[in-house]
């Protein structure tokens, strides 16, 4: 029965909806419509297509600082507005800041595409370590402390950069190479930032590949929604842990806490108005959660990482219930690819929280990402 029942959610819309490719016609050209990204915009012109990206987390009328690129198929030669930064498509060779860029890459198959990269601490996909190893990807350094003589080296038709970073994309600019701006990791719901591959697929002039790949996503991920939306108990999750004795979290608008609401589960902050990251103190998280069923933790931990190692690191921990009933959603990163793979698998995440968080909807299921810890 249970085949069944995912099946009939494939065509249904409890989360978000179909997949269809949509536009819209402007005074100027066609935009294409996008169902849950918000921080970037495609519009075809004659000629060129114009990307403009800003961050998502900005309501429309603070959106000061939007980027505007014209992509230029490569060998043509469009007038362009004179304010329109240009970039030649498909584009060849890119270098990318974070992982979450990296996910979109992979997931196209156009890692060769990526000839530059910063951090490679959690990097586990085979063909980018092989790249990096016979020198085709290279290492530039860390935001902040970037080698230009590599960057200019390595020449390449634009450079990926993540914004409110550490920086140091000054220095970058005298470069001449374009900085575009990827809004990804602001966006606030899973199926907005897996919509980013769009983008990156207009960039490397695969975007029929995108939006095949993005449909599947996104109709797996509302099946899954479906699947959850008729439990009858709902558990409070807690996330983060201490750092340096503050509590790193999440607040309640943010991409977790939609996961966690889509996997039939209620946050512990899921008033808290925030979409980024919050700082708490120990006594106000165990106020408030120290009764949650289940507690997510994300690390990267070198070993079997177990109940008395989580109280290993603050005796206080064994105090809430989600360790005394074995209730940790637990992810290592440094056994499994999470930051680039997740970024475009938010329905295999959600697969792993509901399989914890209701064993019952997905019996059998062999965790990917997240498990319950025993």
């Amino acid at each position: 029965m249970r085949p069944l029942l995912i099946l009939i959610a494939f065509f249904m819309s409890a989360c978000a909806g179909g997949a269809t490719r949509q536009t819209a016609t402007t005074t100027e050209g066609t935009r294409d419509t996008l169902r849950h990204a918000t921080g970037f915009e495609l519009e075809h012109r004659e000629g060129y297509t114009l990307l403009s990206l800003h961050d998502p987390q900005l309501p429309q009328d603070q959106q000061n600082e939007t980027t505007r690129f014209a992509l230029v198929p490569r060998g043509t030669n469009p007038a362009l507005p004179p304010d329109l930064q240009k970039i030649e498509t498909p584009v060849r060779s890119t270098i990318c800041m974070t992982s979450l860029q990296l996910s979109n890459f992979i997931a196209l198959g156009r890692t060769d595409a990526v000839a530059g990269i910063t951090s490679t601490r959690h990097l586990q996909n085979p063909e980018m370590r092989a790249q990096i190893a016979d020198g085709r990807t290279h290492r530039i350094g860390i935001e902040g402390n970037f080698d230009n003589e590599v960057i200019m080296a390595i020449d390449p038709d634009l450079i990926i950069i993540s914004p409110y970073k550490r920086g140091g994309y000054d220095a970058l600019r005298e470069v001449g190479i374009p900085l575009l701006p990827h809004f990804g990791y602001q966006e606030t719901t899973p199926l907005g930032q897996a919509e980013w591959i769009k983008c990156v697929g207009e960039l490397l002039g695969r975007r029929a590949e995108a939006d095949s790949l993005f449909a599947a996503i996104e109709q797996r991920y509302n099946a899954l929604c479906t699947l959850a939306a008729g439990v009858k108990t709902r558990p409070t999750v807690l996330s983060g842990e201490l750092r340096s004795g503050n509590w790193y979290a999440v607040g309640g608008d943010s991409y977790l806490a939609r996961l966690f609401r889509d996997a039939g589960a209620d946050y512990f902050l899921a008033d808290d108005p925030h979409a980024g990251g919050v700082v708490l103190d120990f006594e106000s998280v165990y106020a408030s959660a120290s009764g949650a069923r289940y507690w997510r933790i994300l690390n990267s931990f070198d070993g079997d990482f177990s109940y008395d190692a989580l109280r290993a690191e603050d005796d206080r921990y064994a105090d809430f219930r989600a360790w005394r009933d074995r209730g940790i959603v637990y992810c290592n990163m440094a056994e499994v690819p999470f930051y680039e793979n997740t970024p475009v698998e938010p329905d295999v995440v959600l697969a792993d929280l509901i399989a914890a968080f209701h064993p019952e909807l997905l019996p059998g299921r062999t965790p990917v990402y997240y498990r319950l810890l025993r």
